[in-house]
């Protein structure tokens, strides 16, 4: 009986295969990795002989990934994705300096990007590389430098820095608030009156939402019970913050993360600061890399994030004191 090689596989014959597997396509991948079609057969063959199954069935007209194949292509397509970007990032850095986060996508819409002009105007020989995604990273990551997440104290990594707090306002754009005082709008004088106005509403099934939607805000009013004229229901903050904007409804905002637009008369609290509530859930600032030596300009973005989240307490009235209450809200 033969039994497959255990020696490594060759880096070369796993991009011949994924550009294979891609492209569904021998010719297709030969031109693609700058190869002869022989050559791509040969190492596709010499893959299957090391695994010791087949890898694609060809047809007459079209090629088609067996079950090993199939297999094999969920593990190499994001380990090559991984190497490559890995490999761009070393090269860049050899180069250019940047620093590189990641964080969650209506963060980076609605507070990171509007502020970093600024940074960028400071830094012009400076990349800034953002990952805006839900999906939690590896602390060790060597491919970033910091995270801007949300979450409760308790679940804060030991490393994370404070930023500020999470206090939940309904908010209406201008537009509304302004037909709502020509009497074109059903009023919004007590929040018993959101029963006569569209609720915009965020789709999260995570364990946290709970704290952060209209249930629990009116469950603070009193109005456990309240049903308003319609629900309208959207998958990102920035998405709710948007609809609010247009005029659809009344948004149950974030408001460290729309406080600018509240100073610009853009978004208006209906029922005023005494409407507020506040939130267990906190932002932070998490170093990533490991234990990687302090970057000059990893440094000054760092400090950059401090100074605009010390003004976003500030504006959001957040007293705490992100050192005296690095893990307690």
């Amino acid at each position: 009986m033969n039994y497959p090689s255990q020696r490594a596989l060759s880096l070369d014959c796993l991009r011949s295969f994924e550009a294979v597997a891609r492209r569904l396509s021998f010719s297709a991948a030969a031109e693609e990795m700058h190869l002869t079609q022989p050559a791509i057969s040969r190492q596709i063959k010499g893959l299957e002989e090391e695994l010791g199954a087949p890898l694609f069935s060809r047809g007459t007209r079209r090629v088609e990934l067996t079950v090993a194949g199939q297999t094999l292509l969920r593990a190499v397509a994001p380990l090559l994705t991984r190497l490559d970007a890995t490999v761009r990032q070393i090269r860049l850095a050899r180069s250019r300096h940047q620093v590189s986060l990641t964080t969650f996508p209506s963060f980076a819409s609605l507070w990171l990007m509007p502020r970093l002009v600024d940074f960028e105007r400071a830094h012009p020989a400076l990349d800034i590389r953002i990952s805006a995604s839900d999906r939690l990273v590896d602390e060790d990551d060597p491919e970033l430098d910091l995270a801007l997440r949300q979450c409760r104290a308790e679940r804060a990594p030991a490393s994370a820095i404070r930023l500020f707090g999470e206090v939940l306002s309904p908010v209406i754009g201008a537009g509304l608030a302004a037909a709502v005082a020509r009497g074109d709008a059903p009023p919004l004088d007590t929040p018993a009156d959101l029963a006569q106005h569209t609720l915009l509403e965020m789709e999260d099934s995570s364990t946290q939402a709970g704290s952060l939607a209209w249930p629990a805000w009116l469950a603070a009013q009193g109005l456990e019970r309240l049903q308003p004229k319609r629900w309208f229901s959207t998958n990102y903050t920035h998405q709710q913050m948007q609809a609010a904007l247009a005029g659809q409804g009344v948004a149950l905002a974030r408001l460290a993360l729309v406080h600018d637009g509240l100073s610009r008369g853009e978004l208006v609290e209906p029922f005023g600061p005494a409407a507020r509530l506040w939130s267990p859930h906190v932002y932070w600032m998490v170093p990533l890399g490991g234990s990687q030596p302090p970057r000059p300009e990893l440094e000054a973005f760092t400090a950059w994030v401090l100074d605009q989240a010390a003004a976003t307490r500030a504006a959001i009235g957040d007293h705490a004191d992100p050192d005296s209450l690095a893990h307690a809200d």
